[in-house]
């Protein structure tokens, strides 16, 4: 590698986390919801809503990043979807009533955030092809200590500003980590691209849907985003509700949740450059199926819930982290954001689905039962994807 294309990649590496830092600052977006149910006086749960909304935009922005880089380029689209996200929170402080708020919250603000998202991970794993684990830990690590840092930064202009003035403020400075990130990130080169490992083969998307062990691949996705992202947003109330936790002790739930899935991110990103990637995400399933499984079957106390919780975000977290460099394992790297944008629906799609059959049948076991059964189901899926022989682990691409 020449010296020019070396610091090429490291400048997109500080690049990519700048802007996968602004993009993670949705997921502060609850912070906002008892001002805006205020405000519009609307009900808590319609106007909570709007991030359902965000969730399912962001996953389908995901989707569509790899065909609008392919017309536009690279940074073009991560430019345009940090001017986006600026513009839909700036939007939000200006809307007057649900509809508005879900378009300008909700479907654009997740929209930019997806498009931004996958655009720049799947790029700066493209540049690190020796390190996709690394390079998907740094990055998506970034994306979750966006929401930790903007958690505290966000409080403090609520706190001092006001609602309105924060929204601003916000998007002001999301809007500068995500252009000014945009601006230092350089395109992979497709020669670089494609080298993804020994006899690593790049598929076109059309080809990688019509083989069975890319929906594999999707089913394990989908569960365990749907395991994490349900259990993440109720842990709270099932520690008060269920543990019988008074309810100081189940607010720690979300402190065990940010530092299980950050560490997830972390250990199970490194580790999958030196394990076979489908074994480690054999290793969250079996992980998050524990977690599951004690929620369900052992009488729970403060530690026992506490351990229950961490293993499934841990899960939560390391698979999310893995995943761009196990699609790139199987189909390749040049058609990366494609493949995996296809796949990073299930994100959306588990989102949601959890809270419906939560509310279709009635509290949290239904949900509880359906996730042990798709974790089950899926861990079986990735035993089955496992290479016949042994393979370098870095590579383990099955064909």
């Amino acid at each position: 590698m020449t010296a020019l294309s070396n610091s090429k990649r490291y400048f997109t590496l500080v690049g990519t986390i700048l802007c996968q830092f602004g993009l993670g600052s949705v997921y502060t977006w609850s912070l906002f919801n008892e001002g805006l149910s205020a405000k519009l006086s609307q009900p808590l749960t319609q106007v909570a809503f709007t991030f359902g909304l965000l969730s399912l935009a962001l996953a389908f922005g995901s989707s569509l990043s790899g065909k609008l880089q392919e017309k536009f380029g690279l940074r073009s689209v991560a430019i345009t979807a940090g001017l986006a996200l600026g513009l839909g929170l700036y939007l939000t402080s200006t809307a007057s009533n649900l509809a508005l708020l879900y378009i300008y919250g909700g479907i654009l603000v997740g929209a930019a955030d997806g498009a931004g998202y996958l655009l720049t991970l799947s790029n700066c794993v493209k540049w690190f092809p020796e390190r996709k684990g690394l390079a998907s830990a740094f990055s998506i690590g970034a994306y979750g200590l966006g929401s930790l840092g903007f958690k505290y930064l966000n409080l403090e202009l609520i706190n001092r500003f006001g609602m309105d003035n924060a929204f601003g403020l916000w998007a002001i400075a999301a809007l500068v980590l995500v252009v000014g990130g945009a601006l230092l990130i350089s395109e992979a080169p497709q020669a670089r691209a494609q080298t993804a490992g020994a006899g690593a083969r790049d598929y076109t998307l059309a080809e990688a849907v019509s083989q069975p062990r890319y929906w594999l691949l999707a089913l394990m996705f989908l569960t365990v985003c749907m395991s994490g992202l349900y259990l993440i947003g109720v842990a709270k109330d099932v520690g008060e509700r269920y543990v019988g936790l008074s309810t100081s002790v189940a607010a720690d739930t979300v402190a065990i949740i940010a530092a299980a899935n950050l560490l997830g991110r972390l250990v199970l990103g490194i580790l999958s450059d030196k394990i076979a990637r489908i074994h480690i995400i054999s290793i969250a399933l079996a992980c998050a199926l524990t977690g599951m499984a004690m929620l369900l079957f052992v009488p729970l106390n403060e530690y026992s819930f506490f351990f229950a919780v961490a293993c499934v975000a841990f899960s939560f977290g390391g698979t999310i982290t893995v995943y761009p460099g196990l699609v790139s394992d199987f189909f390749g790297l040049t058609n990366l954001a494609r493949n995996y944008g296809l796949i990073y629906l299930g994100f959306g799609i588990g989102s949601v689905v959890g809270s419906i059959v939560s509310f279709a049948l009635g509290g949290f076991l239904p949900t509880f039962y359906l996730s042990l059964l798709l974790l089950f189901a899926s861990l079986l899926c990735s035993i089955s994807l496992w290479p016949s022989r042994s393979h370098h682990a870095k590579t383990a691409t099955v064909h």
